[in-house]
């Protein structure tokens, strides 16, 4: 029998309040070590940037092989997008499967496939033989459709890539939460889990196998050549060593591999609930819009609700709240609720066909390796990253590394058709950043309120924190001259170009910008 729509399910639809500033449910419940800063120069046989999933995993699985193994962060371990995601293990990656067969081929489609798989049982087999306290739970994945017709049929034809890759997904109509749906497929034995639970334990035996942490230290440039060096910001030592993995999610280097034109930045928002009505299990995705994701997690014995979705280009959105309000609506019409405790977003990076990244960073750079362009996916893609990545460092094949190589063969109308898109999106927003803003001065501005305003006859980007302190920059992105934008959400400035992300003094959050933004005087 057909579930209510979502839209009759609540009778509780009154506004919530959410949390004023943002915060991670995954960050907040756990003990998190911190590491100290590079304070000389070092040497090394691997170094590995970037201390979320896949820089971890890589790093705990080098030093399991007896490397010298140093792990570098530019802020803190796990403050990145690992920090702030949804946290499901799947395989089940949206509607990936009849786009693969029909961008590239059956055998490249299964082998997409295969690695998910292999990277969700190696977490598993690791949680079991460990035993590692991470809310490990199996769940049954589902992709659905509420009500649009045209995406109906494109699940239909998913449906039918499962059936010819034997991939042991179902058709269901309806969902065992109380949802409306036009259709459904269901993907059994997929997992959810507290990310940080599991990526702490890993870090801890990286320890206990001699590696070394580095924290607050940001690589500005990575020089080339037998033996890499890596050039910490605002210093005049380094790190010198035989291999470096860039796991900081954009590459720490671009090599000429012309990276900032082939990755897009899409942001996507979170809220924790404690709903009024017992969720029913599962973890759910729609695939028409808006997106929205569903999983429950238990901390301290308590269900919550983990609502994800509602996603744009970074950037490129002025009221961002509004994304967040947007989820409270849907989970309030579907469950009711109780009190929504954490809200937070992540950045995304996706490749121009949608496939991940993995392996050298260009074709004459052995010593350099990437993974990046997770598309949302990182528990299993950045898994799977670091065991192709380990592979190469040790000189064993692997098999998926053709299909993931950064310097694949892209199907030809796909790329050109995205690559246009996206670069004449940058070419609009290089241009109207400079000309759309209106003439607010810095008196404008309340606490806690931020926006660009006209000071001494500039475009500056100025924020008035909760004691009235002003903190103003130059809104011109450091990476390549672009405008950034005030997040009002999350307190930050953006950049619609490439997706670079400030905090409101203009330090870097997120790359691929290096350098902060240039203070304004008053």
């Amino acid at each position: 029998m057909q579930e209510p729509s979502h839209e009759e399910t609540s009778e509780n639809t009154s506004p919530q309040n959410l949390p004023e500033y943002p915060s991670s449910l995954w960050r907040a419940t756990v003990d998190l070590p911190t590491f100290p800063s590079v304070q000389g120069e070092l040497d090394t046989e691997i170094v590995v940037v970037g201390a979320g999933i896949t820089g971890i995993t890589a790093a705990y699985l080098l030093a399991q092989e007896g490397k010298k193994v140093v792990l570098v962060e530019s802020g803190k371990v796990l403050d990145g997008t690992t920090g702030y995601t949804t946290a499901k293990v799947s395989s089940q990656h949206g509607m990936i499967y009849n786009e693969l067969i029909s961008n590239f081929s059956e055998e490249e489609a299964i082998l997409y496939y295969e690695g998910a798989q292999e990277a969700l049982h190696y977490m598993r087999r690791l949680v079991e033989e460990h035993q590692i306290d991470c809310d490990w739970q199996q769940e049954t994945s589902y992709i659905y459709v509420e009500s649009d017709d045209a995406t109906l049929k494109k699940l239909e034809k998913e449906m039918d890539a499962y059936r010819k890759l034997g991939i042991p997904g179902e058709w269901v109509d309806s969902l065992p939460i109380p949802l409306s749906v036009k259709g459904a497929i269901a993907l059994p034995d997929q997992a959810r889990f507290h990310p940080l639970q599991y990526l702490v334990f890993l870090l801890q035996q990286f320890l206990l196998l001699g590696g070394t942490v580095y924290e607050d230290t940001m690589i500005e440039e990575v020089e080339s050549g037998d033996r890499p060096r890596l050039l910490i910001q605002d210093q005049e030592f380094g790190i010198t060593c035989d291999k470096v993995v860039s796991a900081s999610h954009y590459p720490v280097t671009d090599q000429n591999g012309f990276y900032f034109a082939r990755l897009r930045a899409q942001r996507s928002y979170t809220l924790a609930v404690r709903a009024e009505t017992t969720f029913a299990g599962g973890m759910y995705l729609s695939v028409d819009e808006p997106k929205h994701s569903l999983r429950s997690a238990t901390i301290d014995g308590q269900e919550m609700l983990i609502v994800g979705g509602n996603g744009h280009k970074t950037g490129q959105e002025d009221e961002t709240i509004t994304h967040y309000e947007g989820l409270e609506h849907f989970v309030g019409m579907l469950l009711g609720i109780k009190e929504i405790p954490y809200r937070w977003s992540a950045q995304d990076l996706f490749s121009l066909d949608d496939i991940p990244c993995i392996g050298y960073i260009t074709e004459d750079e052995p010593n350099i390796l990437v993974g990046t362009a997770f598309a949302k996916w990182g528990m299993t893609s950045g898994t799977l990253a670091a065991h192709m990545m380990t592979d190469m460092i040790m000189g064993r094949d692997n098999r998926y590394a053709e299909l993931f190589n950064p310097s694949r063969k892209q199907p030809l109308l796909t790329k050109i058709k995205t690559a246009v898109v996206q670069n004449a999106n940058v070419a609009k927003e290089m241009i109207t950043g400079k000309l759309d803003f209106n003439r607010r001065k810095a008196d404008d501005l309340d606490n806690d309120e931020g926006g660009v305003i006209w000071h001494h006859g500039k475009r500056t980007g100025a924020y008035r924190d909760p004691e009235g302190a002003l903190h103003m920059v130059d809104t011109t992105c450091t990476h390549m001259g672009c405008e950034v934008g005030w997040n009002e959400a999350e307190r930050s400035w953006d950049c619609p170009c490439h997706g670079a992300r400030f905090a409101y003094n203009g330090e870097v959050i997120e790359g691929p910008a290096t350098q902060a933004l240039k203070k304004v005087n008053r």
